[in-house]
């Protein structure tokens, strides 16, 4: 039985996927979670096979989680499931180690497939998506992309540094320099470049 964590904040979705998912004999979604964060915390309790995940939710990403779980050696292989097609979040899931990429409008099917391959030790990336991941490269810090999405939620520089723990100082700092590494005028503006781009 492949053992799967779901980390997605959209409840119809999940309903879903735990409901489509559940209906094959050889998998089993044991837990779900509303939020990376949530997912972490669950797939360090549970002998979990694959975590499934979505990239843009509250608290922490789906790429973060994909990180989080590199970084403590965590066994489970991660996929992603969205509907972002942009390349630069599939190069920064590759980097994160994630074992799988797909899109929400595959056919259903394909996702049972896709898991148990994926739990075989196989990398399955969404085909439409190979071709444009290798395009430009993803200029910004991981820091830089955390004050950038902060700013871009409407934080003030002052609600940015407490949310991370920097000085105000270091905070412009950074939004500075993002700004100036995607040619942009302003903070919103760096913000949307490195949203379209999916670097943030």
């Amino acid at each position: 039985m492949i053992r799967i964590l779901i980390a997605e904040d959209q409840s119809m979705v999940l309903g879903a996927l735990s409901a489509l998912l559940n209906l094959e004999d050889d998998l089993e979604v044991i837990a779900t979670a509303k939020d990376g964060e949530c997912a972490l915390k669950k797939a360090q309790q549970l002998d979990i096979d694959i975590v499934l995940t979505d990239i843009e939710m509250p608290n922490m990403t789906g790429i973060e989680l994909a990180q989080a779980l590199q970084q403590i050696k965590h066994p489970a292989k991660v996929m992603v499931l969205t509907t972002f097609t942009r390349s630069g979040y599939l190069r920064r899931a590759m980097d994160a180690g994630v074992k799988g990429y797909l899109l929400k409008d595959a056919p259903s099917d394909s996702l049972a497939q896709a898991v148990r391959q994926i739990h075989q030790g196989k990398v399955i990336v969404a085909p439409e998506l190979i071709t444009q991941a290798w395009g430009e490269v993803d200029p910004l810090t991981d820091k830089e992309r955390k004050v950038l999405r902060l700013a871009f939620e409407g934080k003030s520089t002052e609600q940015i540094s407490k949310a991370i723990f920097l000085s105000t100082g270091t905070v412009r700092n950074y939004l500075s320099e993002a700004s100036s590494k995607l040619g942009a005028t302003n903070r919103i503006e760096a913000a949307r470049i490195a949203k379209q781009n999916g670097w943030l």
